[in-house]
């Protein structure tokens, strides 16, 4: 179990602008503070990624989305909390309350609610998080703290150790106005 003092410490180095490694439920995540242009472009030069793309922002609960959900149909709503917390991420309309650097081209934004306790305890410092898979542009997702060690050397601001939730896959990607399945798990 990784102390309360290490999660706070990362914490920390999110609100200072940082950009670092974390476990989640199946692979190692790359994560910072999705509202810091700086660290989110520094984020996607180091996975090669264009902006475009658009990321995955991580909660530990869904209050830190209300912001967006708060005006959502209730149909809508009982989707997400009937799924969350969870290995579920769902593309939600983020009506232009997200800067372009996390949303890129689209419409809509990619949410999740984490049952990973060491990401959720993460958020509960940070508010939610930018998430995205520890490894460069086609390259295998990271499965282990080596392997981001590996992939980044010496480029991130810091390293939450503990371990992967134990979830084979990556979580699933619906789309909230339809329910399509637009990554399985």
């Amino acid at each position: 179990m990784v102390g309360n003092w290490r999660v706070q410490q990362a914490a920390r180095v999110v609100r200072r602008g940082g950009v670092i490694a974390y476990p989640t439920e199946a692979v190692w995540g790359l994560g910072c503070d999705p509202w810091d242009s700086d660290a989110v472009h520094r984020l996607l030069a180091l996975k090669e990624r264009p902006v475009e793309k658009g990321l995955i922002l991580v909660a530990d609960c869904i209050e830190q989305f209300d912001f967006l959900l708060e005006d959502l149909p209730e149909r809508w709503l009982d989707r997400l909390t009937g799924t969350w917390p969870g290995p579920n991420t769902w593309l939600v309309p983020h009506r232009d309350r997200l800067p372009d650097w996390i949303t890129g081209k689209h419409d809509s934004v990619a949410l999740r609610v984490s049952d990973h306790p060491l990401v959720a305890r993460l958020c509960a410092f940070t508010g939610p998080l930018v998430s995205t898979s520890a490894n460069p542009a086609g390259r295998p997702s990271a499965r282990s703290r080596l392997r981001v060690e590996q992939y980044f050397p010496g480029q991130l601001d810091g390293v939450l150790g503990g371990s992967l939730g134990g979830r084979r896959n990556p979580s699933t990607i619906r789309d909230l106005r339809n329910g399509e399945v637009i990554r399985p798990s």
